[in-house]
């Protein structure tokens, strides 16, 4: 794999490629035609602001290739997640925006980074770094939260002991990432009762500059906690007015961490080769057809390294968006097709149970268990902008419809047990008006859900619902409150069983035997979000050109049917679990064993000026789960009580940056295993020239020995990484 990427980063040094737009050019980079339509497109003008829930300055901090000293403009970004082209200050919902500038003070190795300071967001990552599932609010796994990279669902899950859910995606690829938390997003498919992550990737427009047919970037870092290597090679360019190419590929090398202890974490190294390709092309002055591959090739290790794991990745997208003058037609039409495989390989003799016997085998070296995914979706969507008297309308229509096939094998025979081989059909349609009438704004949306799950030799299960939203928000005050908006929202979700829930049968092969037992009479769940809030953003408050923007919010989430595995017992006799001589006496199955209840409060803010900026975030989130037979008990998935401070001081007319993040953590009520924590990170980005700079980052800067409450239980801990230090630099060409 390190000779494939050598001879990649050798073909992209001899055609040169480009930085991404937040960090390399003072004067903004030429956007791609569909970001730039979307600012026309708007029914709201676009106003300046900083970077998370407000974005930052569009040349970044450090930025290569400055061109003279004019004031960058600020921009209110308009998120990948919003229908109707907002910005996340604008959206009476409880959404976040990364930009680029962030990405890139992140230096993130893995997808973990680069949400950081995110209010009520966490991540899981067991040992292999590379890989993520997604926690919203307390909710994760099975499609509970939908992570979506360009359009495409990643919906790969694999079960075990752990995160169940899992994508892979190299922060260098990404450009933004906007976040929804809560169902308020149910124009983004099935299933997101917790909400939605939409990864953008980079375009070539979002790296040229305007007068530029060309560029190419290289960059080399080193983290030293793993003895990290990445390297990265971007190449863009501008065929003609019309057309558009980028590509970037991008190695990393990371052998096993240390926590905070100094103590070697088994099985966290890895090496992984990703890319991108990325084509725009416009056909008309109001048209955009964006053609897209991700990809990826990941090696580690698990189990005290018995196995070796090799993950192969890729996604293909096309979208395609034309707009009209009235504002009557703003169509997109998205398509995807995904395919991950994960092959695991033993690599010495293991002793199992048999899957369907339950008598004790040894699984040979060299055998292997193998899961496959293939997703295809298809998503389209119209926005119709008019009046009717006084009132305004932007109405949004469309549909959906996404099939995953799932196919494994076990080492020892059949499927795997965990993860059983079958088919899901998700599909649906919504209708959303977004109204507005001087002060008041209103949102009104319902959706009609459809899903069909099969399997090899097993009953089909399927069902159908429909979810409505409503939000009112009033922007009443004047003078110095003048830009404060409230809202509150009522937004139901429906999250069908996943294949897996339904379908897993079997003998637990490892360990102790007992049978697993599918399910097809599961119940889909159903969330019931209330919501209350504020989006406050004020420019030239206490000097020209300054921008503070914060949003708030309170949220109570009860999800009806809630599916949860459930342990059974064969004694006395019980026909749901019957006895199976030699194993233990129990039996696990998912039920819709209880209501979760989630309750919260999520604050973040930021202030730009021209010394620099300055954020705050918070979220507090406790959540419980209560049976049918009246029993309470904490929900696991419960992250940690957070707060992020950040600031950032600009010098030398804006070359130097300097800067520093804490984080407080709280253990979540009821995770006996997990512990209070503080986290300091520093850095610095100092641009040496126009063409060329220098990037320093210390994460967990007094080495604390923490653990994701996500991957702590009372008999086992995973620690995190100690004190690490990033040294990055990057060289640009372009003309």
């Amino acid at each position: 794999m390190r000779a494939l990427a050598g001879v990649a980063l050798i073909a992209f040094l001899a055609q040169p490629a480009v930085p991404p737009q937040q960090a390399f050019a003072q004067e903004p980079a030429q956007p791609s035609e569909d970001r730039a339509a979307a600012a026309k497109r708007s029914a709201k003008v676009a106003r300046p602001t900083p970077d998370t829930a407000a974005n930052t300055k569009t040349n970044g901090d450090g930025a290569i290739g400055a061109q003279g000293d004019e004031q960058p403009t600020l921009l209110d970004q308009i998120t990948a997640v919003s229908r109707t082209r907002e910005a996340a200050i604008d959206s009476m919902a409880s959404v976040s925006h990364v930009d680029g500038a962030a990405i890139e003070r992140r230096m993130a190795s893995s997808p973990q980074g680069l949400l950081f300071g995110v209010p009520g967001i966490a991540l899981q990552a067991d040992g292999n770094r590379t890989s993520s599932s997604v926690n919203i609010r307390g909710l994760q796994d099975f499609g509970r939260v939908a992570t979506i990279v360009d359009g495409a669902r990643q919906n790969f899950q694999r079960s075990g002991h752990g995160a169940q859910t899992m994508f892979w995606l190299d922060p260098e690829l990404v450009q933004q990432v906007d976040v929804v938390r809560g169902p308020t997003a149910n124009t983004f498919g099935s299933g997101a009762i917790g909400g939605v992550v939409y990864y953008e990737t980079k375009d070539a427009g979002d790296v040229l500059r305007p007068d530029e047919t060309w560029a190419s970037l290289l960059t080399a870092r080193y983290d030293t906690n793993g003895k990290g290597w990445t390297t990265s090679a971007t190449g863009a360019g501008r065929l003609d007015e019309n057309v558009d190419v980028l590509g970037n590929i991008v190695y990393r090398d990371f052998g096993d961490y240390k926590d905070g202890d100094r103590e070697t974490v088994s099985g966290t190294g890895f090496d992984i080769l990703s890319g991108m390709t990325k084509a725009n092309i416009r056909p008309s002055d109001n048209s955009e057809l964006k053609l897209g591959w991700v990809g990826a090739s990941d090696s580690w290790t698990e189990g005290q390294d018995a196995y070796d794991m090799d993950m192969h990745q890729n996604t293909y997208t096309a979208r395609y968006s034309i707009a009209n003058d009235d504002g009557l037609v703003d169509l997109h039409i998205n398509a995807a097709y995904g395919k991950t495989d994960l092959r695991q390989t033993f690599l010495r003799d293991v002793a199992q149970f048999n899957p369907v016997t339950a008598q004790p085998i040894v699984v040979r070296a060299g055998s292997s268990t193998s899961y496959d995914l293939e997703t295809a979706s298809l998503d389209l969507w119209n926005t119709s902008r008019f009046s009717t008297g006084v009132l305004a309308h932007e109405l949004t229509y469309g549909g959906d419809i996404a099939k995953d096939d799932v196919v494994t094998t076990a080492a020892a025979g059949g499927a795997d047990v965990y993860t059983p081989s079958g088919k899901r059909l998700v599909s649906g349609a919504y209708l959303q008006d977004k109204m507005t009438y001087g002060i008041f704004e209103a949102v009104t949306a319902l959706r009609y859900d459809h899903y069909r799950l099969s399997g090899e030799g097993r009953e089909t299960s399927e069902g159908d619902r429909l979810s409505p939203r409503i939000t009112l928000g009033v922007s009443p005050f004047s003078g110095v409150l003048e830009g404060l908006q409230l809202y509150g929202s009522y937004a139901e979700g429906y999250r069908s069983p996943s294949v897996t829930e339904t379908m897993i049968s079997g003998f637990h092969p490892s360990g102790v035997a007992f049978p697993f037992l599918p399910n097809p009479n599961l119940k889909p769940e159903t969330a019931r979000t209330w919501e209350g809030g504020l989006n406050y953003k004020a420019d030239s408050l206490i000097e020209g050109g300054d921008a503070l923007r914060l949003k708030a919010a309170y949220f109570d989430n009860d999800v009806d049917d809630y599916i949860g595995g459930t342990t059974l017992s064969a004694f006395p006799t019980n026909a749901a679990c019957p006895y199976t001589p030699g194993t233990l006496p129990i039996c696990y199955q998912y039920q819709n064993f209880a209501k979760a209840r989630l309750r919260g409060l999520e604050v973040e803010g930021f202030y730009e000026a021209s010394w620099g900026y300055a954020g705050l975030s918070a979220s507090v989130i406790n959540g419980h789960t209560v049976s049918y037979t009246g029993l309470r008990a904490d929900l696991t998935t419960v992250p940690s009580r957070q707060v992020t401070g950040q600031v950032g001081l600009r010098f030398l007319e804006d070359r130097l940056t300097v800067g520093a993040e804490v984080q407080y953590n709280g253990a979540p009520k009821g995770n006996k295993a997990a512990e209070d924590y503080t986290l300091v990170n520093t850095f610095a980005s100092y641009k040496v020239a126009d063409d060329f700079k220098l990037d320093l980052r210390v994460d967990n800067l007094f080495n604390k020995t923490y653990a994701n409450p996500l991957n702590a239980t009372t008999t086992s801990a995973l620690y995190e990484p100690g004190l690490t230090v990033k040294i990055s630099a990057t060289k640009r060409f372009g003309g």
